[in-house]
């Protein structure tokens, strides 16, 4: 339950590990102080109030003269700061008149119950400084008024105004630290995703604590091995492929001068196929050197050239594509991809069909066929290079094995991927998926 309710980001997770132990040793703070010591200031004050209150009820009802009755009030009022009078004839009133923000009223009331014989009402809602207290004598009733600081502790809400006040202010503080440590651990997110989206990501500056500096350059290291390694394959199969062209053209033409007998008419067919592997092997070569920047453009025109493409070699080719997608990559790359798989959709059946099916997270460009389809437990095979499948289909394109290569490498080399399935064609179902 707390892996499926606990936050996902790095971000509030980090928050949540610094902020959650300062708001909680605050809560233990104002429950420690709130419980033992305000409390107990608290019904110390009352407790006082009550007996001061008590004793002069006391005194007054026992006194008859009205000179002495004077003195006791003057002597409340300099000695204990609690103002007094008598109403002849008065009554209590029915109910206590309770402030609702008062939390000690019922420890004001205890202590009063414990001092005071006769009955009493107390009222702390009608004066903002003063609580009055009621005490019903035979010949009518006493009211006093103590300051309320006197029968209570009032530094309460201060002292939980400053506390909420520091608590935020330690937690927008660790949120603005907090947040300037994970920019740069998104920065290098961001960097790494451009990358394998086929993005240089050139602004990429490590930045943030050692740590996330420390994994920047690493990545910076990375990035530049990775490309040094791909330019150095691209230039092998290149270079070899081109070198092979010239004695694959003298051999040629020595088959050329001579007779043709079904031994020489072998040679030769070997010859084609060696060209037409050398031609994959420099297309894939090219694919790889290929420093085209990503760009934005529209995914359906894109297509529509590769569906006229295909047309005008005889094909037919469906297309179902929303106007109003736009997507960043490698325009050429992307065409061929899908040119490839096109290609391949009508040598192996009679039509193709190219649909895309945009989301929030990615797009996806499925090109379905109605030929014969191969097993699923070939469906990783294909995509090596120079496989080919006989009994079925070749999946390839010039028939040597690196249609299907070309497309995954263009597909991950943008971030994406590509899947075959069966088509509800009957036939294959090839789907790249792009990220948006």
């Amino acid at each position: 339950m707390f892996r499926r309710y606990a936050p996902k980001s790095l971000y509030l997770r980090v928050l949540l590990i610094v902020i959650l132990p300062i708001f909680l040793m605050q809560s233990f703070v104002t429950y420690i102080f709130f419980a033992r010591h305000w409390d107990r200031v608290s019904a110390n004050l009352s407790n006082n109030v009550a007996g001061q209150i008590a004793l002069i009820t006391r005194l007054y009802s026992e006194t008859a003269e009205e000179t002495a009755r004077t003195d006791i009030v003057d002597w409340a009022l300099d000695d204990l700061d609690i103002q007094m009078r008598f109403e002849p004839g008065g009554t209590i009133p029915d109910n206590n008149r309770l402030s609702p923000f008062n939390v000690y009223n019922v420890v004001l009331n205890n202590r009063l119950k414990s001092r005071i014989d006769q009955p009493y009402r107390f009222d702390t809602q009608s004066w903002r400084d003063y609580v009055e207290v009621h005490v019903q004598l035979d010949e009518g009733e006493l009211v006093f008024l103590v300051l309320r600081q006197r029968a209570f502790a009032t530094t309460g809400p201060i002292f939980l105004f400053w506390l909420i006040g520091t608590s935020l202010l330690l937690g927008w503080i660790a949120t603005v630290f907090m947040r300037n440590q994970v920019k740069s651990i998104l920065r290098l997110a961001n960097a790494a995703e451009a990358f394998g989206r086929g993005r240089d990501a050139p602004d990429f500056r490590p930045a943030g604590a050692t740590e996330v500096r420390k994994a920047g350059f690493a990545f910076m290291a990375m990035r530049e091995r990775i490309k040094r390694h791909l330019d150095q394959r691209a230039s092998m199969l290149a270079g070899v492929s081109h070198d092979l062209r010239t004695p694959l053209t003298r051999i040629k033409l020595g088959l050329a001068m001579e007779k043709d007998t079904p031994e020489i008419e072998a040679l030769r067919n070997d010859v084609l196929e060696m060209e037409r592997m050398v031609e994959a092997y420099l297309d894939f070569a090219r694919n790889e050197a290929a420093d085209e920047d990503p760009e934005p453009f529209n995914l359906a025109s894109m297509l529509a050239e590769v569906v006229g493409n295909a047309q005008r070699t005889g094909g037919t080719v469906s297309l179902d594509a929303p106007q109003d997608i736009d997507i960043s990559a490698r325009r050429s790359a992307l065409k061929r991809a899908v040119g490839n798989l096109v290609n391949n959709a009508l040598r192996h059946g009679d039509e193709a069909w190219i649909t895309v099916t945009p989301s929030e997270r990615n797009v996806k460009i499925i090109v379905d066929d109605n030929g014969p389809g191969i097993s699923p437990e070939q469906y990783e095979l294909v995509f090596k290079p120079f496989t080919r499948l006989d009994e079925a289909r070749s999946l390839s394109e010039s028939g040597v094995g690196m249609g299907l290569t070309i497309v995954r490498d263009v597909a991950r080399s943008h971030g994406g991927d590509v899947r075959l399935s069966e088509s509800p064609k009957r036939g294959l179902r090839a789907t790249i998926e792009l990220p948006v």
